[in-house]
């Protein structure tokens, strides 16, 4: 483990207590912690953005590396350590943290940092409304607090040794979310919170990844990770079950066995699953003949592949394309 955390963190039994203590500490005035705004200061500022990103060293030099337990009503903050140390005080608890680690806190959590010099990261802050709003798509109304509840529970530390392309992803948002702040161009507002809740949602599924390992097994589902990554390496090969169960040092029983477990599908069906998959991407967005898609599908008859579609899914390839091009031809121009 590379965060090693002391005490028991009590959480909340339902999200709704959240918005419940912000509200509350919104109110609260304390002389003993210090409260801040979204930019660091002791008062608001109305015409602030819902999102400000920081690098951790452009506030933390200037204090010794060394900031004092304070608390932020009505913002939500999340700490990318990609390298370096932290001795994170949470609430009444010492957290010490090796990157690269994230650390959520919710707007109520008194919280302090205590950096090594070395420590590379960004401190993201978000105000309530960007984790509350309601979604105008279409989910029926269905708040951002959905999706982005597990975050904010409780204190978590989500570590990403062990996930090099997710973290990845996670530093190429941030970095955007960097040059985004430095200067306001058009849709600016928009670009902030969608690029914050984007970075909020793959954090999401880091743990949701991490609670299902958990409840199925740690090495269950790593070995299950494993299986889908190299499906995605090659099921344009068309990698039989065997092959896959090779790669992977098991029988194909027991791989069997674990994708129904943790997938609800063999191990042939994930495949086909993602290789009809593919076939509905290109035959919507790639104008080549279905007999090209076949063969760049890896298939060497394209009549083999046109049954094979069909009894995937319910009509052939020709006219799962003309259903598609029909479909967006009628879309209205305003769409």
């Amino acid at each position: 483990m590379k965060c090693a955390i002391t005490c028991t963190i009590l959480t909340p039994t339902s999200f709704s207590l959240i918005q419940d203590i912000v509200y509350m500490a919104a109110k609260k005035q304390t002389t003993e912690v210090p409260q801040f705004s979204l930019y660091g200061e002791s008062t608001g500022n109305s015409k602030a953005e819902f999102v400000h990103i920081e690098m951790i060293e452009t506030r933390s030099r200037l204090h010794d590396w060394h900031i004092a337990r304070h608390s932020h009503p009505g913002l939500f903050q999340v700490l990318f350590l990609m390298s370096g140390q932290v001795r994170a005080e949470v609430e009444d608890e010492v957290w010490d943290c090796t990157g690269p680690v994230v650390i959520t806190l919710h707007s109520s959590v008194e919280h302090g940092f205590d950096f090594s010099e070395e420590a590379v990261g960004f401190v993201l802050t978000v105000d309530q409304n960007v984790v509350f709003a309601v979604d105008a798509g279409d989910h029926g109304g269905a708040t951002h607090s959905d999706l982005f509840s597990a975050l904010f529970l409780r204190p978590l530390a989500i570590e990403l040794h062990n996930v090099p392309e997710i973290r990845e992803r996670i530093e190429a948002i941030l970095r955007h979310l960097i040059a985004e702040s430095a200067w306001p161009l058009f849709g600016h507002t928009l670009m902030l919170e969608w690029l914050a809740r984007s970075v909020l949602l793959l954090l999401v599924r880091l743990d949701a990844d991490d609670r299902s390992a958990d409840r199925s097994g740690r090495h269950d589902f790593e070995l299950f990770s494993r299986f889908r990554s190299l499906v995605e390496a090659h099921y344009k090969q068309q990698w039989l079950v065997g092959a896959y169960a090779d790669e992977l040092h098991v029988s194909a029983s027991r791989l069997n066995r674990l994708c129904l477990k943790l997938g609800g599908q063999s191990a042939f069906d994930m495949t086909q699953h993602r290789l009809m998959l593919e076939a509905c991407r290109k035959l919507t967005y790639v104008p080549s003949s279905v007999a090209t898609i076949a063969y760049e599908l890896g298939f060497q008859d394209p009549a083999y592949f046109s049954r094979l579609f069909k009894r995937h899914m319910g009509t052939t390839p020709k006219e799962f394309r003309r259903v598609h091009a029909m479909r967006d031809e009628t879309v209205p121009q305003s769409a």
